[in-house]
């Protein structure tokens, strides 16, 4: 009986389609491991940590304190935001901080991994699963302190309050989608994660995070283009009541994410194994 001649070869065209289908499929098959992965990491970090969880929200609320006190005493006079001071410092440090977090995500656990990437196969997927896994976890504790600290300023309870989830689910989002373009780059050269550090820091100054948008000039128009300032500005209205006056930029950037993020996908998917190829050699 003949043996059966299969010839291999390499393929010159790259089917897109199959590549993000494989993906999403990957995705789902590997949801165990991405939790495993996602437990592992939260236990690890708050493990040796004396302060623990409190971390997750101690960054977002120094920066807050520290607006707080300028305006306070006088020393940055800014306009008037129709709520409490805090809260709408402390709400945008919050979400701004989750958004940063997001854009994080993919490159840290991307490269937390990089040991058993070269060692085990298996769905490089999960680990941008497990990233979303501990951002879930992380931006649930700041929300409860956030609607703690809402209620503490006196803003109350506002039905709108309950879909503020869904407008966290915008940020983690956006944060995604940025950083799935990111992590190739950023696994390849150190320098592209300080860029990011320091990019996010100045762009933060031209969002609504800690002051509300000028009624004119340059930075009027800056922070009204920003595609950030839908994301947090309809968070923060959902928060304290206010009826969201950007849900259609918010939801129109949400729909130009998706292909973007099917995009960020399947570049994660041919980069990755090349980088892991180059990082073992």
């Amino acid at each position: 009986m003949p043996l059966e001649t299969r010839v291999y070869q390499k393929e010159r065209t790259i089917n897109i389609g199959a590549l993000l289908k494989a993906s999403i499929r990957d995705i789902y098959k590997s949801r165990f491991l991405a939790r495993q992965l996602a437990e592992r990491d939260i236990k690890a970090q708050y493990r040796q940590s004396y302060l623990g969880i409190i971390w997750a929200f101690i960054a977002p609320l120094a920066t807050a304190l520290v607006w707080i006190v300028l305006n306070k005493t006088g020393t940055v006079r800014l306009s008037d935001t129709g709520i409490p001071y805090p809260v709408y410092a402390f709400s945008g440090t919050l979400i701004w901080s989750i958004i940063v977090a997001a854009i994080n995500s993919p490159i840290q656990s991307t490269n937390a991994a990089k040991g058993i990437l070269t060692k085990i196969n298996f769905p490089k997927e999960a680990l941008i699963m497990s990233g979303i896994y501990k951002l879930l976890f992380d931006s649930a504790i700041k929300i409860i302190l956030l609607i703690l600290f809402v209620f503490a300023f006196g803003v109350g309870f506002h039905w709108s309050l309950l879909l503020f989830p869904l407008a966290i689910f915008g940020a983690i989002l956006f944060g995604t989608t940025m950083g799935l373009f990111i992590t190739p780059m950023g696994l390849l050269y150190q320098d592209i994660g300080k860029i990011i550090t320091f990019g996010m820091q100045f762009l933060m100054y031209v969002t609504p995070v800690v002051y509300a948008i000028p009624e004119s000039g340059i930075m009027k128009a800056i922070m009204t283009w920003n595609p950030i300032t839908p994301i947090v500005l309809t968070a923060r209205d959902l928060v304290v009541g206010f009826s969201p006056e950007h849900i259609n930029y918010f939801l129109m950037v949400l729909v130009v994410c998706i292909p973007f993020l099917f995009l960020g996908l399947i570049i994660y998917r041919i980069s990755i194994p090349i980088i892991v190829e180059r990082l073992s050699a």
